[in-house]
C-alpha cells in the first residue's frame, strides 16, 4: 500500500486567498472526505502537510488551526477513515524556516519520526511548491485541479515536474489509484 502526503487547503478543503481563520470557515471539498476514508480503508496510509502562514502573519492561533484539524479528522473518522499525522508549517514566508514547502522539511519530518522512506509515495498538491516539496523526497507528484490547481497548470509546469499526474479532484485521484492497486 502507498503513503499518500495531502496538501490542506484547495486540496481537502476550500482555499481562500483572505486565508482560512476559523472552523467555521473550513469546509471540505464536496467528495474530498470520502475519498480519503476510501483511501485509508484500502490500507493507504495518508498524512497531511500544510502551510499555515496565517498562524505567523497573526491571522489565527495554533489553538484554532488545531479545532480545524480536530473537525477534518472528526469528519473522517465518521467516514471510516484515518490519517497517519498533520504537519504544518506556521511560519510567515520570510522566517526563513526548512518547513515552508516548496522545501521538504515537513516530509522529512513524516520520514524521520514515522521511519518511512517516501521514495514511490505520493504527494498530493494544487500548487507547484506542493509538488516541488513531494518531487525533492522522491514522490510522485500529482496535481488536483481543485483550489489554485487550475492557476498551476496555467502557470505551466517546469520539465522536472513533466511526470506530474492531473486529477480533476481528489476523489478522481482516489478512483485512479484503487483501480490501478486493484488490477
Amino acid at each position: 500500500m502507498a503513503i499518500i502526503v495531502l496538501d490542506r487547503d484547495g486540496v481537502i478543503n476550500f482555499d481562500s486567498n483572505e486565508y482560512i481563520k476559523t472552523v467555521d470557515e473550513w469546509r471540505p471539498i464536496p467528495g474530498a472526505i470520502e475519498a480519503m476514508a476510501t483511501l485509508s480503508q484500502a490500507g493507504h496510509t495518508l498524512f497531511v502537510a500544510t502551510n499555515q502562514s496565517g498562524i505567523g502573519r497573526g491571522y489565527y492561533s495554533t489553538s484554532t488551526l488545531d479545532a480545524m484539524h480536530k473537525k477534518m479528522e472528526s469528519l473522517l473518522r465518521e467516514q471510516g477513515g484515518e490519517l497517519a499525522g498533520i504537519y504544518y508549517c506556521p511560519h510567515h514566508p520570510d522566517d526563513g524556516c526548512h518547513c515552508r514547502k516548496p522545501l521538504p522539511g515537513m516530509l522529512d519530518d513524516i520520514k524521520a519520526q514515522h521511519g518511512l522512506s517516501l521514495e514511490n509515495s505520493f504527494f498530493v498538491g494544487d500548487s507547484l511548491r506542493d509538488l516541488e516539496a513531494g518531487l525533492a523526497r522522491g514522490c510522485q507528484p500529482i496535481l488536483v485541479k481543485t483550489g489554485k490547481g487550475l492557476q498551476t497548470i496555467d502557470a505551466g509546469l517546469p520539465n522536472a515536474l513533466s511526470h506530474t499526474l492531473v486529477f480533476a479532484d481528489l476523489a478522481e485521484f482516489a478512483d485512479h489509484l484503487l483501480s490501478v492497486s486493484s488490477s
